[in-house]
Protein backbone atom coordinates (compact mmCIF):
# COMPACT_ATOMS: atom_id res chain seq x y z
CA UNK A 1 0.00 0.00 0.00
CA UNK A 2 2.75 2.67 -1.06
CA UNK A 3 1.47 5.90 -1.52
CA UNK A 4 -0.92 5.77 1.34
CA UNK A 5 -0.16 6.61 4.92
CA UNK A 6 -2.91 4.94 6.69
CA UNK A 7 -3.61 1.71 6.91
CA UNK A 8 -5.80 -0.87 8.30
CA UNK A 9 -6.81 -4.29 8.57
CA UNK A 10 -10.71 -4.95 8.33
CA UNK A 11 -12.14 -8.31 8.92
CA UNK A 12 -14.84 -9.52 6.60
CA UNK A 13 -18.05 -10.48 8.10
CA UNK A 14 -20.42 -13.34 7.12
CA UNK A 15 -22.97 -10.72 5.78
CA UNK A 16 -20.72 -9.28 3.01
CA UNK A 17 -20.97 -12.46 1.29
CA UNK A 18 -23.21 -12.23 -1.54
CA UNK A 19 -25.22 -15.71 -3.53
CA UNK A 20 -22.12 -15.47 -5.56
CA UNK A 21 -19.36 -15.96 -3.12
CA UNK A 22 -17.62 -12.76 -2.16
CA UNK A 23 -17.92 -9.74 -1.18
CA UNK A 24 -21.22 -8.09 -2.47
CA UNK A 25 -20.22 -4.43 -4.23
CA UNK A 26 -22.04 -2.37 -1.25
CA UNK A 27 -20.12 -3.36 1.16
CA UNK A 28 -16.94 -1.69 -0.11
CA UNK A 29 -18.09 1.47 0.53
CA UNK A 30 -18.51 0.20 4.46
CA UNK A 31 -15.10 -0.04 4.04
CA UNK A 32 -14.25 3.10 2.70
CA UNK A 33 -16.39 4.37 5.79
CA UNK A 34 -14.88 2.24 8.33
CA UNK A 35 -10.66 3.08 7.17
CA UNK A 36 -11.98 6.97 7.34
CA UNK A 37 -13.95 7.03 10.29
CA UNK A 38 -11.90 5.62 12.47
CA UNK A 39 -8.88 7.66 11.12
CA UNK A 40 -10.91 10.73 11.95
CA UNK A 41 -12.09 9.62 15.42
CA UNK A 42 -8.23 8.33 16.51
CA UNK A 43 -6.31 10.89 14.99
CA UNK A 44 -8.46 14.05 14.46
CA UNK A 45 -9.99 13.92 17.85
CA UNK A 46 -13.85 13.74 15.82
CA UNK A 47 -16.33 13.58 18.33
CA UNK A 48 -19.57 11.84 16.26
CA UNK A 49 -21.76 11.57 19.33
CA UNK A 50 -21.75 15.10 20.69
CA UNK A 51 -19.12 17.27 18.55
CA UNK A 52 -20.00 20.32 17.41
CA UNK A 53 -18.80 19.80 13.75
CA UNK A 54 -19.36 16.56 11.59
CA UNK A 55 -18.48 15.00 8.25
CA UNK A 56 -21.01 14.43 5.64
CA UNK A 57 -20.45 12.78 2.38
CA UNK A 58 -21.01 14.94 -0.87
CA UNK A 59 -19.61 12.33 -2.90
CA UNK A 60 -18.07 8.78 -3.76
CA UNK A 61 -16.70 6.74 -6.31
CA UNK A 62 -15.58 3.23 -6.61
CA UNK A 63 -13.94 1.17 -9.22
CA UNK A 64 -13.42 -2.27 -8.97
CA UNK A 65 -10.19 -4.46 -9.49
CA UNK A 66 -11.04 -8.02 -8.14
CA UNK A 67 -12.83 -9.80 -5.64
CA UNK A 68 -13.13 -9.69 -1.97
CA UNK A 69 -14.57 -12.72 0.59
CA UNK A 70 -15.77 -13.67 3.60
CA UNK A 71 -13.58 -15.17 5.59
CA UNK A 72 -10.64 -12.53 4.73
CA UNK A 73 -9.49 -9.60 5.74
CA UNK A 74 -9.26 -6.63 3.57
CA UNK A 75 -6.15 -4.32 3.72
CA UNK A 76 -7.39 -0.48 3.10
CA UNK A 77 -5.16 2.20 3.16
CA UNK A 78 -5.43 5.82 3.28
CA UNK A 79 -5.14 9.28 1.78
CA UNK A 80 -5.86 12.69 0.82
CA UNK A 81 -5.90 14.31 -2.64
CA UNK A 82 -6.87 17.35 -1.62
CA UNK A 83 -7.92 19.12 1.55
CA UNK A 84 -10.03 22.58 1.47
CA UNK A 85 -11.35 25.13 3.90
CA UNK A 86 -14.28 22.94 4.46
CA UNK A 87 -13.94 20.03 2.92
CA UNK A 88 -11.56 16.60 2.34
CA UNK A 89 -11.06 13.81 -0.70
CA UNK A 90 -9.86 11.11 0.56
CA UNK A 91 -8.39 7.85 -1.90
CA UNK A 92 -8.39 4.65 -0.73
CA UNK A 93 -7.33 1.44 -1.76
CA UNK A 94 -8.65 -1.77 -0.65
CA UNK A 95 -7.09 -5.36 -1.21
CA UNK A 96 -7.14 -9.14 0.08
CA UNK A 97 -5.11 -9.44 2.93
CA UNK A 98 -1.92 -10.44 1.76
CA UNK A 99 -2.43 -9.92 -2.16
CA UNK A 100 -0.50 -7.66 -4.10
CA UNK A 101 -3.37 -6.57 -6.95
CA UNK A 102 -5.50 -3.98 -5.58
CA UNK A 103 -9.05 -5.03 -5.09
CA UNK A 104 -10.88 -1.79 -5.35
CA UNK A 105 -9.85 1.87 -5.40
CA UNK A 106 -11.96 4.84 -5.09
CA UNK A 107 -12.61 8.43 -3.32
CA UNK A 108 -14.74 10.00 -1.09
CA UNK A 109 -15.15 13.71 -0.43
CA UNK A 110 -16.49 14.94 3.38
CA UNK A 111 -18.04 18.19 4.13
CA UNK A 112 -17.78 19.35 7.33
CA UNK A 113 -20.33 21.09 8.68
CA UNK A 114 -22.01 22.59 12.18
CA UNK A 115 -23.88 20.14 13.44
CA UNK A 116 -27.20 22.06 14.09
CA UNK A 117 -27.19 24.39 10.97
CA UNK A 118 -25.62 21.84 8.44
CA UNK A 119 -23.65 24.86 6.90
CA UNK A 120 -20.30 23.98 5.95
CA UNK A 121 -17.68 24.85 8.61
CA UNK A 122 -13.88 25.59 8.37
CA UNK A 123 -12.06 22.28 9.69
CA UNK A 124 -10.92 22.37 13.27
CA UNK A 125 -7.48 22.43 13.90
CA UNK A 126 -6.96 18.93 15.75
CA UNK A 127 -8.53 17.69 12.62
CA UNK A 128 -7.16 19.25 9.90
CA UNK A 129 -3.55 18.46 10.96
CA UNK A 130 -4.92 14.42 10.81
CA UNK A 131 -5.87 15.43 7.26
CA UNK A 132 -2.39 17.13 6.18
CA UNK A 133 -0.88 13.96 8.01
CA UNK A 134 -2.65 12.57 4.97
CA UNK A 135 -1.87 14.60 1.92
CA UNK A 136 0.19 13.33 -0.76
CA UNK A 137 2.45 15.17 -3.23
CA UNK A 138 2.44 19.08 -3.34
CA UNK A 139 0.28 20.38 -0.51
CA UNK A 140 -3.31 21.07 -2.02
CA UNK A 141 -4.85 24.43 -2.15
CA UNK A 142 -7.29 26.07 0.12
CA UNK A 143 -10.67 26.00 -1.21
Amino acid sequence: MEGYPHQRAISTRWKDNDVYGHVNNVEYYSFFDTVINEYLITEGGLDIAGGAVIGLCAESHCSYHGTLAFPGVVEAGLRAGHLGRSSVRYEIALRAGGAEELAATGWFVHVFVDRETRRPVEIPPRLRAALEALLTGAPAART
